[in-house]
Formats: structure tokens, sequence, C-alpha cells
């Protein structure tokens, strides 16, 4: 139901927009089968998101190298099993030297199959096919600038999740710490391994909305807000990754039999509420100053660890923290800099 809620307005679009090319191709262009067209605008606007006009393009040359290689080929010799060998194999070789990507040799194999199959070259057929293809991806994006999903709701749903994620990460790692528990600190780290399909759909949602708002006039007031959303995808990722190696060194250290000092897990638990309360300012749009002060108030707690004979894991974990620290305020737009003002100072090494 959460991917239906999310998807639902790319569905919505492409239903309406489908029909309409269809109507469009059939009854004001009079092509007997325009079915490129609709299909055109499925690929263009998709369920995925991101990179329309280049699908758009990818689609309409890889029709066309499709079409094109089938009307010539098969009117001169004829339709059967080594012919459709021959022109797939040479659609999928022409659109392989223009471009790597795989929607246009795909397209250029199936419109070759298509043209060898059943639906024969006869007049201008293949002319037409393009233009279908053309038209189709044009009511695509057409249909993206007029009636967009929208793109702050999508970004912020993907925040959101990758940063429960990372405070989950945070506090149980804090929790495995305080009980002394190796298997919860693994079992913590299993579930921020997990995370990275989480990351890798917030880095996909953050490309299709900068892409929604240059092409949809309706969203470009939104651009500002959606500017947080940019500045604090990547470093979230960052954020994240340290974490992730702390709680490795976690595990390591509590099955050695390592005692970290509480200061690590105060802090972490005070990352963990950091993280909730970035998530809930930025859906509120304003500036994330009680997350600064927050992380700020965490970072503070590091001079309470002991440089003098602390173990090797327990340094490693401290020097993650810092650097979750800076991820975190840079991901509220400080510069780097400010970032790594806030931590406290490293001591000085003797000699």
């Amino acid at each position: 139901m959460r991917r239906l809620s999310v998807m639902g307005p790319s569905i919505a679009q492409c239903a309406v927009a489908s029909a309409l090319a269809w109507v469009v191709a059939k009854d004001v262009l009079h092509h007997p089968r325009p079915f490129f067209a609709p299909i055109a605008v499925v690929i263009c606007i998709g369920v995925a998101g991101g990179q329309r006009l280049r699908r758009l393009a990818e689609l309409v040359v890889g029709v066309s190298l499709g079409v094109g290689v089938g009307d010539l080929l098969i009117l001169q010799i004829g339709s059967g099993p080594w012919q459709i060998a021959l022109v797939v194999a040479l659609a999928m070789g022409a659109a392989v030297l223009l471009d790597s990507g795989s929607l246009i040799v795909g397209q250029a194999a199936s419109s070759a199959v298509l043209v060898a199959t059943l639906l024969p070259p006869t007049g201008t057929g293949g002319l037409d096919r393009m233009v279908d293809a053309l038209l189709g991806g044009a009511l695509g994006v057409a249909a993206t600038a007029l009636l967009p999903a929208s793109p702050a709701a999508i970004v912020q749903r993907h925040v959101a999740t990758v940063l429960e994620s990372l405070s989950s990460a945070l506090r149980g790692t804090a929790e495995a710490l305080d009980a002394s528990d190796a298997e919860l600190a693994t079992d913590t780290l299993e579930e921020v391994r997990g995370t990275q399909k989480a990351v890798d759909d917030l880095g996909t949602a953050v490309k299709t909305e900068r892409e929604i708002t240059s092409i949809s006039p309706m969203r470009r007031r939104l651009r500002r807000q959606l500017l947080r959303y940019e500045t604090a995808a990547e470093p979230i990722d960052h954020a994240l990754r340290n974490t992730r190696v702390l709680t490795r060194r976690a595990v390591v250290a509590l099955s050695e039999g390592e005692r970290p000092p509480a200061a690590i897990s105060l802090a972490l638990r005070e990352l963990a509420d950091a993280a909730l309360l970035f998530r809930d300012e930025l859906a509120a749009g304003g500036r994330p100053s009680g997350t600064r002060e927050a992380v700020t108030g965490a970072a503070a707690r590091l001079r309470d660890v002991p440089t003098e004979g602390a173990g090797l894991s327990t340094g490693t974990m401290t020097a993650q923290l810092r650097s979750v620290v800076v991820d975190l305020l840079l991901a509220t737009g400080l510069d780097h800099e400010t970032a790594a003002a806030a931590l406290p100072p490293l001591p000085r090494q003797s000699g």
C-alpha cells in the first residue's frame, strides 16, 4: 500500500496520457494501429521516475532504428526465422553503436520484430510508427509538466525513511553498548546493512524531483523547498554509511569484552533523536536550527570520552561518531568548516 501511494500519481499520469495518445494518433492523425503512441507514454513517464526526457529520446531513436531497418530489409528479403534473426541483429547492433542505453537497444529490437512479424511494412507505415512514438513521448512529458506528482511529497517520504533508519541504527547501537549485548549489536548491524535500497530510492527521488521542477512550471515555486532535500540527501547517505562502520566496531568491541565509555552511547542516543528531529523540521519547511543544536550537543559528549587507555574499537567508534556529527550538520546546510568546528578538539599527541 505504501508503494501504491507513492506510485499512484505516476500510474494516473500513464493511464490518462496513454488514452489521449491513442485518441490523437488514431482520430486526429488517422493512423490505423497507433500502438506505439500509448507505449511511448508508459515508457516516458514510467513508475520509477527520473530521466523522462532521456527515455523519450531513446524511445524515438530506438523505434526509428527498428522500424527503419525492418522496413528496409523485410521489403527485400521477406519474413521468416532467419530474416527475423538478421533484422534484430542489425537493429540492435546499430543501436549499440549509437548509445549503450538498454532502452534504445530494446526498442530497436522489439520494433524490428514487430515489423518482421505482425506489422509488415506498407507504404508510409514506418513513418507513421515513428510519429506515434514521438507523439506518445511528447504527451508523456506534457502529462509530467501539467499533471505532475508532488515531488516534495515523494522526496520527503524517502528522506523520512532514511532518517528513521539512521535513528534506529544509532539507538540500537547505543542500547547494545549499554547492555554489553554483542547479539543485539549484531542484529542492529544486519538491520543497518539492509538500508542501501532506501538510500538508492532517495537518490532516484531527488533526480526525479529535479527533473519535474525543471519541466513543470506548476512546480518551480517549490524549488527552494526541494533544494533542502537535495542538500541533505548525500550527507544523510554518508551518515548512514559511517553508522554502519560504527556499529560493526561495536560488535567487535563487545565480542572482545571491550567496554566503551558511557559518553559514546549517550552521544548515539542524542544523535538518534536529532535524526528524527531533522525529519520533522524538513517536513515543516523551516530552518533546521533545532537539529543543529541537538547535533552540537551530542558532539559535546565526545569531550567525556577518555583518550588514554581506550581500546582500538572505542577509538574507531569515536572517530565514526565525529564523522556522523559532521554529516548531519552538512545535511542541515552548514558548510564543512562550520560543521567541523562543532566537534571538540582532538587531544594533542605527546612526543
